[in-house]
């Protein structure tokens, strides 16, 4: 198993709403799901920007997490993520 953490500062909220509409199936396709997010995040330590919203994706392995990133028939729904606001996504591992 391995994680990623998306950081997301929105800027459009109703292309985050149609993106969660398709997120998780996306995921699902390379055996990805949503662990947890929020749009609360708070620091604990240090002074870190604070995202509008923060998910924690697990996936099998680092193979399946880059499958999903790089896979050209999600491109619209990566696009819609992207549209939504800036969005960081990190491997953790």
């Amino acid at each position: 198993m391995i994680y990623a953490y998306a950081s997301l500062t929105i800027t459009n909220p109703d292309a985050l709403t149609a993106y969660r509409e398709k997120a998780g199936e996306a995921l699902a396709k390379h055996g990805g799901k949503v662990e947890i997010a929020t749009a609360s995040a708070r620091a604990i330590d240090g002074v870190p920007a604070i995202p509008d919203a923060a998910a924690l994706l697990s996936f099998p392995d680092a193979d399946s997490a880059l499958a999903w990133a790089n896979d050209p028939t999600l491109s619209d729904i990566h696009a819609l993520r992207r549209s939504a606001g800036a969005s960081d996504i990190v491997l953790l591992g």
